[in-house]
């Protein structure tokens, strides 16, 4: 019987820390599963061209950053998505930034990067963008040299490994629409 009791404590512990892992995990599968149900929700707001030019948008950044955190904003104006190297908005290389008129790649130090092709637009002192009319853009060896140019000039690198965190940020209560006005046929 000794053995048994000197036994069940250790045993006790293992089984106890394997529960609470096995809590941990399922806590944070279901915090993933929220957010991106969340994010699929504000993604839906838009018209369906421009919901799935987001998706589209999305899934070449997350691929192309796939250790970036994404920052999510469904503000007043825009609903952006941001990739950063961190969790500070801060740290933001890109972000993918919608309203009802269309989706644009911002570039959040935009106004010191290397531009030669004159892509670029926006005249305020940091940020820079340009209109994204479809994924296959990325594709274009000057809007693959702004992102890498972008990544490139980072403060705080992206990690060289790991996937990146979905974090919501930011839900504003009133929202500009996020579909164009139909008019009234007169």
């Amino acid at each position: 019987m000794a053995n048994v009791h000197a036994i069940l404590p250790a045993v006790l512990t293992q089984r106890c820390f394997s529960m609470a892992k096995s809590k941990t995990r399922a806590a944070t599968r279901r915090a993933t599963a929220t957010g991106e149900q969340q994010l699929a929700g504000f993604i839906n707001k838009f018209d369906s061209r421009n919901a799935a030019l987001i998706r589209s948008v999305r899934k070449v950044l997350r691929k192309r950053m796939p250790s970036a955190n994404e920052l999510i904003y469904d503000n007043y104006n825009f609903f952006v998505i941001g990739y950063c190297s961190t969790e500070r908005p801060s740290d933001c290389i890109v972000s993918i930034a919608a309203a009802a008129n269309g989706v644009g790649l911002s570039f959040y130090y935009g106004a010191i990067l290397p531009d030669p092709h004159k892509l670029l637009l926006g005249s305020g002192g940091q940020n820079r963008f340009i209109r994204i009319e479809s994924a296959t853009m990325f594709k274009r060896p000057e809007i693959e040299g702004l992102v890498t140019a972008a990544i490139a000039q980072a403060e705080k690198p992206l990690p060289e490994s790991g996937r990146g965190k979905l974090i919501i940020r930011s839900i504003s209560k009133k929202q500009k629409p996020r579909r164009k006005a139909i008019a009234a046929n007169s």
